[in-house]
Formats: C-alpha cells, sequence, structure tokens
C-alpha cells in the first residue's frame, strides 16, 4: 500500500481529499492543473504565484499575475468532453466558496492588488493523448462595483 493510499485511509485531512474523491480523481485534477499551468505560462504568458493555495475547506486551484493583473484561476479537468461543461461546472455555489477564498488570499497580501480578475481553464483529455485547452477569462464573481480595499 503506497502512501496517498495510507493517507487516504486516514479521512484523506493532510492531501485534503474530501470524502467520495477517490485518488484517480486527485491524480486527474492535479494532472489538468499541472497542463493549464503550462497552457497560461506559455499561451498567455502569465505568472503563477501559487498553486492549490486553502483557506479552510476552500481552494484556488492557480493563483497567476498577468502584467500587473492578479488572476484567480479555477481548473476543471475532463476525461471527455461528453463529460458536460467545465465552465457550468463553476455554479452558484462554487463562486460563493471562490469569492471568499479569493478574498481571503488577497487580505494576506502586504498590498492587496490594484486589478485582479477571476478566469476558469477547462482542460479535456481525449482518445490517444490528445488534449484541449479553453480559457474563459474575466468570468463574473464579484460585483461591477467590488473594488479591494
Amino acid at each position: 500500500m503506497g502512501i496517498l493510499e495510507k493517507l487516504k485511509g486516514l479521512g484523506g485531512r493532510l492531501l485534503g481529499i474530501r470524502r467520495g474523491v477517490g485518488l484517480n480523481t486527485l491524480r486527474v485534477g492535479r494532472w489538468g492543473e499541472s497542463r493549464a499551468a503550462a497552457y497560461l505560462k506559455q499561451e498567455k504568458g502569465m505568472r503563477v504565484l501559487v498553486r492549490n493555495w486553502k483557506q479552510g475547506r476552500d481552494e484556488l486551484d492557480l493563483v497567476c499575475l498577468q502584467g500587473s493583473v492578479l488572476v484567480f484561476v479555477e481548473v476543471k479537468t475532463r476525461k471527455s468532453a461528453v463529460a458536460g461543461s467545465g465552465y457550468h461546472a463553476v455554479d452558484r455555489r462554487k463562486k460563493r466558496a471562490l469569492r471568499r477564498v479569493c478574498k481571503a488570499y488577497m487580505s494576506q497580501l502586504p498590498k492587496g492588488p490594484r486589478h485582479f480578475r477571476f478566469d476558469i481553464v477547462e482542460v479535456i483529455s481525449g482518445s490517444e493523448g490528445q488534449v484541449r485547452i479553453h480559457h474563459f477569462e474575466n468570468i463574473k464573481l464579484f460585483s461591477k462595483h467590488y473594488h479591494w480595499q
């Protein structure tokens, strides 16, 4: 039995694994986050500042910098396009959690960002090793009148 399985047996608390989330799902998610990070660096010129930043039970997959804009990124990985849209998987409940964790992240910065936004990156693993990436920029997460202090 490997270390991941042993930790999962402990309830996964040390890895941040939620009940009902299998190790394969965790691996696929981490794989997708790596693909998304590489895409954002190479294709969009972003610098990845943080991966998997946690506050309580909430988590930011990626925190990036594009020019002077702080970009919070939710990554949705799918094994096929049939599994449903990653964009639509970020529902009201998930957005509420993301708002909380984005605010927590910004509150711990010595100086808050002047500009920030929220993006979704969907990574689809197709047959024969093909990978498709869809990047949805500037998704509405905060009200248009929201300003960080």
